[in-house]
């Protein structure tokens, strides 16, 4: 998890300087965040990760903090090798 936890602070720092970005800080409390970079944060996930981000996951508390989003990738790639 934690791998997974670099590559998106490594893309978040693209936008903004997030080397001292705490796991749990929220990223939208912080004003780091605008719907542009939201959509842009979903296809990340999505091509980095390879998983499929369905509309129920387009839940504000799966995005707010790098944990979050490292827990939904991990559950969306469980998800799929339990489907294979």
């Amino acid at each position: 998890m934690e791998d997974r936890k670099i590559r998106i602070k490594a893309f978040l720092g693209g936008f903004f300087n997030s080397q001292n970005l705490g796991d749990d800080q929220d990223i939208f409390a912080l004003g780091f965040v605008n719907s542009l970079l939201a959509m842009q944060l979903v296809s990340f996930l999505e091509k980095e990760f390879e998983i499929a981000i369905e509309d129920q996951d387009l839940d504000f508390e799966n995005f707010k903090t790098v944990n979050n989003m490292a827990v939904l990738v991990e559950r969306k790639r469980s998800a799929m090798l339990a489907s294979a």
